[in-house]
Parts: C-alpha cells; structure tokens; sequence
C-alpha cells in the first residue's frame, strides 16, 4: 500500500529535489518553466499560499503531490485540509479557499453558490483522482471474502448481524466465517465516499438497498466515525468490522478488502481492475465542466465497480490573484507525469483520453 501520512493538514516543506526539476521563483506571482508536465507539456512553477480542502479520499494523493510540488517550486506553499466533500465545498463557496476536494460533483444550489464566488462564472469539476472504495474488514482468521452488491447492501442496513449468516456463506465455499456479531462502521460526517459508496448499493444491488445515495449516511444501525483516518481506526481496533474506505486506507487499517461480484465474477480491488472500471464512466457534464457518470452496475470482466473519482472544483474564471499559483499546481497533478505516481499509492490513473480533456480544461482556467 502506498505511503500514508497522518495530520488534518498537509503543509510539507520545500526542501530537497523531486520528481520535477528545480523551477524556483523569488517572490509575487511571478513563475518560471518547470519539469516536463506530461500531458500539458513543460509546467510552470508558481509562487505564493494557497488553502485547499475538502475530500479525504484523496488525502494520500494529494499530500503526494503537495510533496512533489513544493520540492520543485521554491516560493509555493500549498495546505489541504481532508475535511471531507461537504465541508470542502463549503470552504470554496466562502471563498475561504482556492479548490474545493469533492468525490461528488458540485451541482444545484451549492453549484448556484460557487458562481456568486466565482465573480458569476461557473465552477468547473475536474476530475484528479481516480480510484475505488474497498470494502474491507477485520475478521480474523478470514483471509479471502468475496461480497454481492445485495449481501452488502443487507450488511450495512442491519439485516445481515452475523459474519456466519447462511447468504454470506453462500458466496464464500470453503471459507470458515465466525459465529461472532458484525460491527459495521460507516461515515459520520458528509463525504463523497458514502455517496459513491451508496451509488454503488443503489445501482446494483437489485432493490436490497432503499436509503439512497447521498453524503450522509441515511441507514439505521452501524457506528460512525469521522474521516477515512476514523474508519480506518476503528477498522484497526475492532475485530469483525467492516466498513468503506478509499483503498490506500486499508493497510493503515489493518484490514482486507473484500473481492466484490456484480454479477460477472469477483473481481479483486487492485490499481488495473480500478483503471478497467474508470474506462466504463462517461462525460455528462458540459465543456471543461467534466461531471462523469460511473457504471457502478458494471459486469464487464476484471472491472471492479466500486469506484469513486475525487474531482477538483475550482473557478473556470474569477478566482482572483490565486489563480497562477492554482492552474500550475492543477497542471502538474493532471499531467502524466502527476498521474502516473498514483498507482504506487493505491489509487488508479484516469484513463488516457479523460486524463487528456483534464488537462485542456485545466489549461482554459483565467481570470
């Protein structure tokens, strides 16, 4: 798993040289040629403070490249705050900061807000961080568990308690499940990752699932806990528990991520089943506005569907004088070179031709 750093906020220093070559700026706003950018060509460091926050999905994303950053461009501070999707949208509406982190795209009247902050512009949705939502578990003794989307749909609305229940063993020949009761955990705070979680329960589970797809956990029974670092630490302190959580969180969990069957095979959660389950999604939003749909039903084989996408929301014009600083930092985490470091951290790539229409929206962003 990839490299998990702790704190509510990264701020990481400038020191040392990184994957980007030395691109050093004394002071203002001013910017000099970078490291080869990937998709968008040479990148331009920027100087300056920005605040971002929002999702914590992609927390060990983007520490990662905060890192990479900071290390090439002399003079850039950039903080993250993985707060969780609600409050980051939040956060950007109050102009309190540059981009918001979201696993669900801004719309509706949280859209209408963001385009008042946005000096009546529209905000665009970027999709930065592809990866999956692991359902993982605690069980000792239990080392390989295959799930339904209808038997986790039960799981977590209370009506399967027991981990050795006739409709878990059902799908798990030849595994030995416990007599013991479940513990199931979900978010307590508003997070995309319930939404994409739930989206998941809502699409393919054949009407098990009743509570809808949302930020906010609607089902009765379980324990909440606050942030993909609260799951991941009740997951670790409680043995037979099973919750969700963005898949470079499990090993910090000290859990395993369950193989999910949607009805063409259990596919296991690795970064080339989650890449294969990206290339099912389809652009439904407009222009440089990259609102995706996901196949969360999907049965293609080796596509694993529990997915989720961290989109970067920010303003397509008006965002003031953080705006250099923002389009350079954004240029470099849609370019291949900032994609192309996710793997190593258990999240997947975008797709070739996604990652592409990013990177030509990133580049439209002005002031």
């Amino acid at each position: 798993m990839g490299n998990i750093r702790n704190g509510s906020v990264a701020v990481i220093g400038v020191a040392g040289l990184l994957a980007l070559a030395a691109c050093g700026s004394d002071g203002g706003s001013s910017s000099s040629s970078g490291a080869s950018g990937g998709a968008s060509g040479s990148i331009a460091c920027a100087s300056g403070s920005i605040k971002a926050s929002g999702s914590s999905f992609q927390k060990n994303a983007i520490n990662e490249w905060i890192n990479q950053y900071q290390g090439a461009c002399n003079g850039a501070t950039i903080e993250y705050s993985p707060s969780g999707s609600s409050a980051g949208i939040q956060d950007f509406i109050n102009n309190q900061t540059s981009f918001a982190g979201s696993d669900k795209a801004i719309a509706d009247a949280d859209a209408t807000k963001a385009q008042t902050r946005c000096q009546n512009n529209p905000a665009w949705n970027l999709p930065m961080v592809g990866g999956a939502i692991a359902v993982a578990y605690n069980v000792p003794g239990v080392d390989k568990l295959t799930l339904t989307p209808e038997v986790t749909a039960n799981i977590f609305s209370g009506k399967i308690t027991n981990w050795n229940d006739p409709a878990i063993a059902a799908i798990n020949p030849g595994v030995t499940l416990p007599n013991a009761p479940i513990a199931a955990y979900h978010r307590s705070d508003g997070s995309g990752t319930t939404a994409n979680f739930t989206s998941w329960l809502t699409a393919a589970s054949n009407g098990a699932w009743t509570y809808g797809n949302t930020k906010d956990w609607k089902a009765p029974g379980g324990q909440g806990a606050k942030g993909s670092d609260g799951i991941a630490s009740s997951l670790k302190s409680t043995p037979n528990s099973i919750s969700y959580i963005e898949a470079s969180f499990v090993s910090q969990a000290g859990a395993k991520a369950a193989l999910i069957n949607n009805g063409g095979g259990a596919v296991e959660l690795t970064s080339a089943t989650t890449t294969a389950g990206l290339a099912t999604a389809k652009v439904t939003g407009e222009g440089n506005n990259l609102v995706l749909s996901l196949d969360y039903a999907t049965k293609a084989p080796g596509a694993y569907p529990v997915l989720a996408v961290t989109y970067e929301i920010t303003c397509s014009k008006g965002l003031g004088p953080n705006l250099e600083l923002t389009k350079s930092f954004l240029t470099y985490t849609s370019s291949t070179a900032g994609q192309s470091g996710l793997t190593a951290l258990d999240y997947a790539p975008l797709p070739a031709d996604l990652q592409t229409k990013v990177a030509a929206a990133v580049a439209a962003l002005s002031s």
